[in-house]
């Protein structure tokens, strides 16, 4: 590695993505970070090895720059660093639901800016990274993006006008999933499982299905059928599923995540 990088705003998804380059390679001494906190920038100093800066030492010195921050603190971090960074940095940004255009606008003329949207998994190096170019992005930024997630789980590129649908899809995706095993945790209890036994027993079926599906190449109605026997246990539960709207539920929630992601982006609170 020969290009040195900062993560602006090193909070969870920041330290995530810190940890997961110097796994992949990364020196210490290619890394900057910058925090509002003195205490965390001595813990991450600590930890990874890494010179803790401020924002604007950080925009002079580094050539690729991912913003971290918080979608509502954008606008001052850009104005800060504005005029810092020329023209020829590559910026990434991870913050949902801000376009491209709102740093272009912000920047020197033919700053490259890529949008990603990660998910909290990345923090187990199983994340789901949404990467889209700027007007200005070219192959090689788009590379260069990828090598930064790809440690901390899947890449996959999509046109920013898809970025709202994959923050409804993969964004928000693991509450989705965690709200589900609470509910069927709950089922567990009621059906008369200590609570613990029937998280144990979700938790590991859904790691056994999501291999199968990542791992078998299946469509998941061809995996559903495997399950559901004729006039068996499966069945009477799916046919409750339907009857209750699940799957037409499903359809309207993400929707609506698609949509207050494009609210977002518009500014609305």
């Amino acid at each position: 590695m020969t290009q040195k990088v900062a993560v602006l705003g090193t909070g969870k998804i920041g330290e995530a993505l810190l940890s997961g380059m110097i796994r992949a390679g990364w020196a210490p001494g290619e890394l900057l970070v910058t925090t509002r906190r003195a205490d965390r920038a001595a813990a991450l100093r600590e930890r990874y090895g890494v010179a803790c800066v401020t924002n604007a030492e950080a925009a002079k010195t580094a050539d690729t720059l991912i913003l971290a921050v918080k979608p509502q603190d954008m606008a001052a971090l850009l104005d800060e660093l504005a005029p810092h960074v020329p023209a020829d940095r590559l910026v990434i940004s991870a913050a949902a639901g801000v376009p491209t255009a709102f740093f272009e606008e912000r920047l020197a003329e033919g700053t490259p800016v890529v949008r990603v949207m990660p998910n909290t998994p990345v923090l187990v190096d199983e994340g789901m990274s949404v990467i889209s170019a700027g007007s200005h992005a070219t192959e090689e930024h788009l590379r260069r993006t990828e090598e930064i997630f790809n440690p901390v789980g899947k890449t996959l590129r999509v046109p920013e006008k898809h970025q709202d649908a994959a923050t409804a899809l993969s964004g928000s995706g693991p509450a989705y999933f965690y709200y589900l095993v609470e509910a069927m945790t709950d089922a567990g209890i009621l059906l008369g499982l200590p609570r613990s036994q029937a998280h144990d027993l979700i938790v590991q079926s859904a790691i056994g299905a999501a291999v199968m599906l990542r791992d078998s190449g299946e469509h998941p109605v061809k995996l559903r059928e495997a399950v559901t026997s004729p006039a068996g246990t499966t069945i009477s539960a799916i046919r409750e599923l339907e009857s209750h709207g699940v799957r037409a539920a499903l359809l309207s929630a993400l929707e609506a995540a698609r949509d207050r992601s494009r609210e977002l982006a518009e500014g609305k609170s």
